[in-house]
């Protein structure tokens, strides 16, 4: 049990990044498709949503992987070398993406230089997530296999089948749609009626292109990832059902414009999501092979990293609310006004 409750304590820390996180790869995502007369009103709001944060919250992937390290090693070590290309891919993806982000504002009179950065934000934005979900899909397809302590796992089809291409779309799906929906709410507090509308907008077609996704990786999980399968059928299914239930309430708070209600839900539908996944893996950290007793560290390790996590959560949560209360509870303050780019 105490094996389990560690790998509770850090499957949080993915569902957070994934809440926190993915609404700012989202962000970058609306901010690539950017368009119309007031494209550069909808890049502003998501430069004010974005800049108080985004450093904040990749606390949570470096927790997850310290945590790993400590608790799980070997699952650790067998994921840095089956899926060290997408893994690279996605490391690169994150650096671009803060560089993109910092140096398009000291290139503000640079208009063509500043819209070579906006592009990259964009495209590093939608590449890590998809990085990221398909990485997911090929651990729960049973592709990476741990024997007598040396890992074999083919180096492009673990991460690259129809299975994890359609599982990686539907991580940036859910990413744009976590950030539509936040941004539906930082236009209702700058009491910014356009940016509202067109932000509902996207959130409706994220969630539905979303849902599309979701379908056709569930109709693939039979064949591609037959434990999962398993798992989902047994014990998953009814998180699985809940979070569609919970998904469509989003969508219904989003038609009758309750964004505050939608923004829940939407942060609701990931949680259950990811919990759903979770929980129909059991007991396996990467299946067929490693299962979580077998890859935990000694109890003594497990006792001190509780430990230490209970203290570090104890100084890292208030920080964040505060963070959050200071920059998220008002209207924000607008940004310098940049050139607009007519050419982007």
């Amino acid at each position: 049990m105490l094996a389990y409750v560690v790998l509770a304590v850090l499957w949080a820390s993915i569902i957070a990044y994934a809440v926190l996180g993915g609404a700012d790869f989202g962000g970058g995502v609306w901010n690539f498709f950017a368009i119309g007369s007031n494209a550069r009103q909808q890049r502003a709001l998501i430069d004010n949503a974005i800049q108080p944060v985004w450093e904040a919250n990749n606390v949570w992937i470096i927790y997850l992987v310290v945590g790993l390290l400590v608790t799980f090693p070997v699952v650790l070590s067998t994921l840095a070398v089956a899926l060290f290309v997408p893994f690279s891919l996605a490391l690169i993806g994150i650096v671009l993406r803060g560089a993109s982000f910092a140096f398009r504002a000291h290139f503000a009179r640079a208009v063509p230089v500043r819209a070579i950065w906006i592009r990259s934000f964009g495209i590093a934005s939608t590449i890590t997530p998809f990085v990221f979900g398909a990485c997911a899909a090929g651990v729960a397809s049973g592709n990476i296999h741990f024997t007598k302590g040396v890992v074999n796992a083919t180096t492009w089809s673990v991460w690259l089948t129809p299975f994890t291409i359609t599982v990686g779309l539907l991580a940036v799906a859910l990413c744009a749609t976590i950030a539509a929906c936040y941004l539906t709410v930082e236009a209702q507090l700058a009491h910014k009626q356009p940016m509202m509308e067109a932000f509902r907008r996207r959130a409706l077609l994220a969630g539905a292109i979303m849902a599309a996704f979701g379908l056709l990786a569930f109709l693939q999980i039979p064949m591609a990832a037959p434990l999962l399968w398993h798992g989902i059928i047994t014990q998953g299914w009814p998180i699985m059902v809940l979070t569609t239930l919970v998904g469509l309430g989003c969508a219904a708070m989003l038609w009758l414009r309750h964004y505050q209600a939608a923004r829940m839900m939407v942060v609701a539908t990931t949680v259950l999501l990811l919990a759903a996944w979770g929980v129909a893996q059991m007991p396996y950290i990467i299946p067929p092979d490693i299962t979580v007793v077998s890859a935990a560290s000694p109890a003594t390790t497990l006792w001190q990293f509780l430990l230490s996590a209970g203290v570090g959560m104890a100084l890292l949560l208030p920080s964040l609310w505060f963070l959050f209360h200071t920059f998220k509870s008002f209207s924000p303050t607008p940004v310098q006004h940049l050139p607009e780019l007519r050419d982007v």
